[in-house]
């Protein structure tokens, strides 16, 4: 098998803001955009999705592995983490326009724990009906939850990661309920593009409660969503390319490849 071709890019100016690309061989190729967990605090980075990464080059897809400003740095936290993220997916665009040969029609963006919120959140935002979304060049197609955290204002409740949600967001959600309404992806339902969610029924981390209140809003909405309760499953079985959590995670992706060829 051909060696996968990895490289950083840089998608802004600011320390932080780059990404690897992973790149198999092969025209037009869908792309997956995954975003890193870790409660959104230094020193957590992108290297904890390396190993995925390279593992869905193989399987065909062009990966872009984005890192971002996170707590404990300059510029970590509500909204200058989430402005990253979209930045860093709008660099896909500019790679494209350089000539690498993506399939901007077909952007999966993945997210594990933390960088679940990001993903959900991302997605929300080029919502068709957004007004947010103008001027967006990559349209996210597709969008997965691994053990995420989907539900901030239910995070802050139960203290997930200790005082990490409200340092993320500079407040309470009774002190801050606009940044909240804005950041947290169950307020932002419903999303509008297929979403799962995959999570362990042995996460301790993020509990598997969160996921099924998420998936039970998004389907009164009137969003498609997929949420499979893996048994058996901790909350870090996502970074292992060889488990069944991303097994899991490549039948849906090899799907929705499928149906869009």
């Amino acid at each position: 098998m051909p060696p996968i071709m990895r490289r950083t890019e840089r998608y802004g100016p600011l320390k932080f803001q780059e990404g690897d690309l992973f790149l198999p061989d092969g025209p037009h190729l869908p792309v997956v955009c995954l975003l890193h967990g870790g409660f959104w605090r230094m020193p957590n980075g992108r290297d904890q999705m390396s190993a995925i990464a390279e593992d869905l080059a193989l399987r065909g897809f062009a990966v872009w592995n984005l890192e971002y400003r996170r707590l404990g740095a300059p510029g970590g936290g509500w909204p200058r983490t989430c402005d990253d993220v979209l930045m860093g997916i709008e660099h896909l665009a500019r790679m494209a326009a350089g000539g690498v040969d993506l399939d901007l029609t077909r952007v999966a963006a993945i997210g594990h724990s933390a960088g679940g919120q990001l993903a959900l959140w991302a997605t929300a935002r080029q919502h068709v009906d957004s007004p947010d979304c103008t001027g967006a060049c990559v349209r996210i197609a597709a969008v997965a939850g691994l053990a995420a955290v989907a539900d901030l204002v239910c995070a802050y409740d139960l203290k997930l990661g200790g005082n990490v949600v409200a340092d993320f967001m500079g407040g309470t959600p009774a002190d801050q309920p606009a940044r909240y309404a804005s950041a947290s992806p169950r307020a932002l339902l419903p999303l509008g593009i297929p979403q799962l969610l995959l999570h362990g029924t042995s996460d301790d981390v993020v509990p598997i409660e969160m996921a099924r209140a998420y998936a039970q809003a998004a389907r009164e909405a009137g969003d498609s969503i997929e949420l499979l309760e893996l048994a058996g499953t901790g909350h870090m079985d996502y970074l292992d390319p060889s488990s069944q959590a991303h097994a899991a995670l490549c039948v849906w992706l090899c799907r929705l490849r499928c149906q869009a060829s």
